[in-house]
């Protein structure tokens, strides 16, 4: 039987799946698209992404005794991320895009000190690199949409 715990880290399940991490980030992007249509909706987004990040570094601790350090089944930490990626930016399908390229990037590569955060125990170090992966993201978006007009 699965845990709580263990539903939260690997988001009901994707992380069991090879790729889940980037499914993991596609799939916010598509629910967050669909929230957004709500007006309004932002205050409760970022209540949602406090509280993923928080459930993130809990269930990330929890599994890590099971499932080793920063196990590849743990995407809650990509769902965070995700969310901080999107974050007060005007919802457009070429933004949620840019938005999931970005994010990726700076998850997959962790340039400017994100690798440094790894380091951090538990949840924190599983957690802290999605993370600061999601700040890095939204401000270069926040940056090209108010500079470009992208």
């Amino acid at each position: 039987m699965i845990k709580l715990h263990k539903l939260f880290a690997s988001c009901l399940g994707i992380g069991l799946i090879k790729g889940g991490g980037t499914l993991t980030a596609a799939v916010v992007c598509a629910l967050w698209y669909f929230f957004q249509t709500d007006s309004g909706a932002e205050n409760i987004l970022v209540i949602i992404t406090f509280a993923i990040t928080a459930m993130g570094i809990w269930s990330a601790h929890r599994v890590e005794k099971d499932w080793g350090k920063d196990s590849s089944r743990v995407v809650i930490d990509e769902a965070a991320g995700m969310c901080i990626s999107l974050l007060l930016i005007p919802v457009t399908t070429v933004h949620v895009l840019m938005a999931l390229g970005l994010f990726r990037f700076f998850d997959i590569l962790k340039p400017l000190f994100i690798r440094k955060t790894e380091v951090l125990p538990g949840g924190w170090g599983v957690m802290m690199d999605d993370v600061l992966a999601g700040v890095y993201s939204n401000l270069v978006l926040q940056l090209l949409i108010y500079t470009l007009h992208v």
